[in-house]
């Protein structure tokens, strides 16, 4: 059954959250909001919930997936770190940046870049991602809300219910999120290169 359920964005409700890590544990798509725009996610580890994210924004092969994370203590488990992108990691997370780091094995590769065996890592601030991340207690595979043929995200949760709520399993309202996605940044050659400038200030990077 799709469920369309609205929280508090600074206090949401603990049964709200906790629905939404079992969506996501049972190998659901839900939609949920971050502090960029609103996302869709699935569980890592889940093949079939990514392959209906793909069918929703109609995604080759080249996507870089995104781990969303609630903070930098299971980094070493999906990326290769070096000490110079640890410290940019620490510095500007959590906020609105993705970035591009060499993945481990942990990684399943169907979520890799398939050439570059890249992943995208980012720690939103928002409370409602967070608390679930919490719950969930791992990564949430995601990617932002943007429909094929469109030139932005979707920003309206009622919008949303309308035009994906019988392609998803869950959409939590939050209120309103931005148009403007996350700052990508690569790391993977150590040095940071702007790869997108979204949210996030990039003049520390350019």
């Amino acid at each position: 059954m799709n469920e369309y359920l609205q929280v508090h964005p600074a206090n949401p409700d603990a049964r709200v959250i906790r629905q939404a890590a079992r969506v996501l544990v049972e190998g659901g798509v839900i939609v949920y909001p971050t502090d960029s725009t609103y996302a869709l996610g699935c569980h890592i580890g889940d093949k079939a919930a990514l392959e209906r994210i793909r069918r929703i924004r109609q995604l080759d092969k080249n996507h870089n997936f995104t781990l969303v994370c609630s903070d930098l203590s299971s980094l070493a488990s999906y990326a290769l770190v070096s000490n110079s992108a640890y410290r940019i990691l620490k510095a500007y997370t959590p906020g609105p940046y993705t970035f591009i780091l060499k993945a481990t094995p942990e990684v399943p590769r169907r979520l890799l870049h398939p050439k570059r065996k890249t992943i995208g890592l980012r720690v939103p601030d928002n409370e409602v991602a967070q608390q679930i991340l919490a719950t969930l207690g791992e990564p949430i595979m995601s990617t932002s809300l943007i429909l094929p043929g469109e030139s932005e995200q979707l920003m309206d949760p009622y919008e949303m219910r309308l035009k994906i709520g019988k392609l998803v399993d869950l959409i939590i309202d939050g209120g309103a999120c931005g148009l403007e996605p996350t700052t990508m940044i690569d790391l993977v050659e150590g040095a940071p290169t702007v790869v997108r400038i979204g949210k996030g200030d990039p003049e520390p990077f350019l």
